[in-house]
């Protein structure tokens, strides 16, 4: 009996593009038909969050502790540039940066406050935000709806960075606008680009408290633990630090005094807050008695402050990065049970 011959299908050739271009009508037909995005799934989580931490009552207590120091440290500031100018009988140079530098014997200046106090900004913006949803079981909700994982700890870090920098923002306009009805002086360009620069780099300082404090609440699980463990590392490296460095390097290692001393996010913000607000700062290394002697007097211009300070800020800026990314990589890998 013959066998019946069935003729064999050849199948056409699909081109590499027309194959693209299908894969592309597939992905655009699978999309859910409420047009919902990844960008809107962190713009919703930006929202909410920035307006938690506007309205919460631990921000609206550290804006005030922030404004009572900064107005205190205002007014004794401007009471010193008085008595000088009266002394001498002459305006003193920058004389709209002495309000932020100027301090007295009972009171500190306002840069010194504010690299005390403003880590506590960060830290209680950023202390419960993964750890306060587990515990209140609503991180599993908000993983149900069409939100990303990355989007949540993307909108709570850019929530508590918008947050502190409307804060800093308005405290400088604030005390700013309060040094020039108290003294009368307007500030020059130069002294303008100074504070916005100073503005920037104390958003940035914050920004690694408020990552270091996302960090921990992403370890821990108990808010309480995870607020300890930040606060332990802020009274680390404001108090014990420089007694660890004295003890490691002793009295004639400066140059390792300074190299242990950089290693504090605090020293770095402070180097590069001097910097910025006195522009006789020339240097910022140890210097010999010969260097002191034949150096040439004047003020540093804008720019070539900023390029004495770029080490610092680039330290800040990674050092906020390294525990973001650190904080990511955990909350991305773990695991969620409703």
């Amino acid at each position: 009996m013959p066998t019946e011959v069935r003729p064999v299908a050849v199948l056409p050739k699909v081109q590499p593009k027309a194959w693209l271009e299908r894969l592309r009508a597939r992905a655009a037909e699978a999309k859910p038909e409420s047009g919902w995005t990844p960008s809107q799934g962190l713009a919703a989580v930006v929202r909410k969050e920035f307006a938690d931490n506007v309205s919460g009552w631990r921000m609206v207590i550290l804006v005030l502790l922030l404004l009572v120091t900064g107005v205190g440290s205002l007014y004794t500031a401007a009471q010193t540039i008085r008595t000088v100018v009266e002394a001498t009988e002459a305006i003193p140079n920058f004389v709209f940066l002495r309000l932020f530098t100027g301090g007295s014997a009972q009171l500190p200046p306002l840069t010194s406050f504010m690299t005390f106090l403003a880590p506590l900004l960060g830290i209680a913006l950023g202390f419960d935000a993964i750890c306060g949803e587990q515990n209140r079981r609503t991180l599993s909700r908000i993983l149900a709806q069409p939100i990303h994982r990355d989007a949540v700890i993307n909108g709570k870090f850019l929530a508590g960075l918008l947050s502190i920098a409307l804060t800093f923002a308005a405290l400088l306009l604030g005390v700013g606008g309060l040094g020039l009805l108290m003294l009368g002086v307007p500030p020059t360009g130069d002294e303008l680009l100074r504070l916005v620069a100073y503005g920037v780099l104390t958003i940035v300082y914050v920004a690694f408290w408020l990552a270091l404090a996302i960090l921990f609440s992403v370890v821990f699980q108990n808010a309480a633990t995870s607020a300890l463990a930040s606060i332990a590392v802020w009274l680390f490296f404001s108090v014990f630090w420089d007694m660890v460095v004295g003890l490691a390097a002793g009295q004639d290692q400066i140059g390792l005094a300074i190299w242990l001393s950089r290693l504090s996010p605090g020293y770095l913000y402070s180097e590069a807050m001097v910097t910025l607000l006195t522009p006789t700062v020339r240097t910022l290394g140890p210097v010999t008695l010969e260097q002191v002697l034949g150096a040439l007097e004047g003020v540093l211009p804008v720019g070539q402050s900023l390029l004495l300070i770029w080490p610092q800020a680039v330290g800040l800026v990674a050092l906020t990065a390294i525990c973001f990314a650190i904080s990511y990589i955990l909350f991305m890998r773990r695991e969620i049970r409703a």
